[in-house]
Order: C-alpha cells, then structure tokens, then sequence
C-alpha cells in the first residue's frame, strides 16, 4: 500500500527567505523550485506536508571575522541600524511577495486565517510574513503602517540583540533568559500599536524581563513561535515554568523548536539527536500547557535540526516517532496545525 498522504503542517518559524537572501548565485523562484541544500523548497515542503508558516524576515547581523563560535562562546551581537535594516528587510519581503506571483498554484501570502485555509485546502503553502527583530522600524513607528498593509501579521520585537525596542538573549548556554531591562519606551509603544493592528507579538529570542512588560501590555495570548523547555534545556532562549504558566493562563501557544541546541540537555548543535529529545520537549509543553497550547515552530533554514528529520520534507518522520510513543491522531494534527489556526484566530480577531 502507498504510504498515507502527510498530515498537513502549519509551521511558526522558517528562514527560508533570510537564505534565499543570501544564496545570491541563482534567483529565489530558482530556489524555491528546488534547492538540495537548504530546508524548505516547493518539492518537499509537498512531500513532507509543510502546508504553511510564519515565513520570518531577520535582518542579518554584521559578519563575523573568523570561524563561527560555538554557541556557549559567542558574544552580544551588536546593533544594527535603522538604513541597513529596512534594506534587508524590504528585500527579504519582496522576494516573499515575487515568489507568489511566480508560484500563483504553489504558493500564498495570507494575512486572515480564512485565507490561510483556502490556501491549504487548495495545495498552496501558506505563507504569514513575520519580522524577526523589529529594527527596521522607526520610533515614530510610520514604518509599522506600511509593513503592515504589506501584509505584516505577527513581529518579534528582537531577535538575539539588543535594539530601540528591547534586549533579546544572547545565545548562551547555560543561561537563563534573565538577562537585562524590559522594554524600552518606543517598546510599549510598539506593543500597543501591534496590539491595535491585530499584529502578533512574538516573545522568542525576547529576554525574561521583557516577556513580563509584554505580558503586563497586552490584551493578545501570550506566543513564543520557537521556543523550547529550560528544564530541559538550559538555553537562554528557551522557557521557564513560570513564563509556560503565563502563556497558558493568556490561552498562548509555544512551537517547539527543532533546533538541537535549544533541544539537548548538553546545548550542542548535533544533527546526530534522537527525536526522542523532541517528544520529550512536547510532553512537557503540553503538561504545561494543555493539549491546545502546544505547536512547532521548526526553525528550518535558520539551525541545526536533527538528522532524522533534515528537512521540510522529513516531517512526517516525527509523527510517526510521536504516534510510536503514544500521541493519538486528534493530538497530533492539532500539533501540525490547528492549534496554530486557534491561536492566530484569537489574535487577529
């Protein structure tokens, strides 16, 4: 018998768009028609069932000199500026929105959960633009109308560095997330302004004293895209049991994140990790949050993701592990997408 069709994913994190960016050798429709050396292509998102995401626009950080650091090594990244982060992210943008039109039947830019369905109904991937670090926008927040009638419907204030609007955590092992101030002024600002636009506000890579202003803020559930379990993973980016209350008692949601620093107990970046690991990191997620709190947010294109899975296409890899310890149907498409669906209705409503 012909293996049963993929069950449909809605994913809350990739950077595909961040390494078509900087893949400037061949042209992102090239790309995104089939590339063996990333994650997500057109090809296997089909074969693997990625029926769409939050599709982040990151503005890069200066390079490094010299070989990339371990993550336990490496420094505070710097800020970056205001001119050469809405360069990247508008061109980041626009190659989300020529792929739509060069993949009218494989691709679309949603920005309402109807439209999400019909698009995964109709074997389109989904795609939700995202900014992962919010440094292109202006304090005046001007630049936040117009990404927003670009189509902008969820934004990570930081990524991992400090900017006009708050600090993330650096990458740090083992660390906590209680790591600098909260929010700054213009950050209340923009949390509010999200919050009146219907915008998500994404608390991954957000340090701890931040996700408390943000939670104090908001009148939105409370959403960490990708992030995983501090008590099992003692990473600066991932999760206390108190911040997993808080997202539970605001009817949140937290995708787990494939990448295996923020998954092993010893922070290292080996694709040689057991999926084991993963289930481990969802079983206390849905103890912590209930069985409609917990999604993925896979990370593709932007980590190292264990070899089991490699890619896009390797997704139904994990249900079938997760269907092996136990998970029942029901559980597991919620898992893939529709407790993503829930929460992006609570949201923007």
């Amino acid at each position: 018998m012909p293996d049963p069709a993929p069950i449909p994913v809605f994913d809350g994190h990739n950077d595909m768009l961040l390494r078509f960016a900087l893949h400037r050798e061949r042209r992102p429709e090239e790309l995104f028609a089939g590339d063996p050396k990333g994650h997500i292509d057109l090809p296997r998102a089909r074969a693997g069932g990625l029926a769409g995401g939050l599709f982040a626009v990151f503005p890069p950080p200066l390079r490094e000199e010299g070989p990339a650091k371990p993550i336990t090594e490496r420094p505070p990244t710097p800020e970056l500026a205001l001119d050469p982060a809405r360069t990247s992210t508008v061109g980041m943008l626009s190659i989300l929105l020529r792929l739509e039109r060069a993949f009218p039947d494989g691709l679309a830019v949603c920005r309402t959960v109807a439209e999400i369905r019909a698009a995964m109904a109709a074997g389109r991937v989904a795609a939700v633009m995202h900014i992962e670090g919010a440094e292109a926008v202006d304090p005046d927040l001007a630049m936040l109308d117009v990404l927003h009638a670009a189509g902008l419907r969820s934004l990570g204030l930081v990524w991992s560095r400090t900017n006009a609007f708050a600090h993330g955590v650096p990458f740090r092992f083992p660390s906590t997330g209680d790591i600098g101030p909260g929010l700054t002024e213009a950050g209340r600002a923009l949390v509010k302004a999200c919050n009146g636009l219907k915008i998500m506000v994404d608390l991954s890579h957000l340090n701890e004293a931040g996700f408390w202003d943000v939670a104090a803020l908001t009148d939105a559930p409370l959403v960490a895209s990708h992030s995983n379990v501090h008590a099992l993973c003692a990473s600066s980016r991932n999760l206390t049991d108190r911040q997993l209350d808080a997202i539970r008692e605001s009817r949140g949601l937290v995708g787990l994140n494939f990448a295996t620093a923020f998954l092993r107990p010893d922070g290292a970046m080996r694709a040689d990790t057991d999926l084991d690991v993963m289930r481990r990191h969802l079983d206390a997620l849905i103890e912590r949050l209930g069985e409609d709190g917990v999604a993925l947010g896979s990370d593709f294109d932007g980590a190292v993701v264990p070899s089991a899975i490699g890619s896009a296409a390797g997704l139904p890899a994990l249900f079938a592990h997760l269907r092996g310890a136990g998970y029942g149907e029901p559980l597991l498409r919620k898992i893939a997408s529709e407790n993503w669906l829930g929460l992006l209705e609570r949201t923007w409503a």
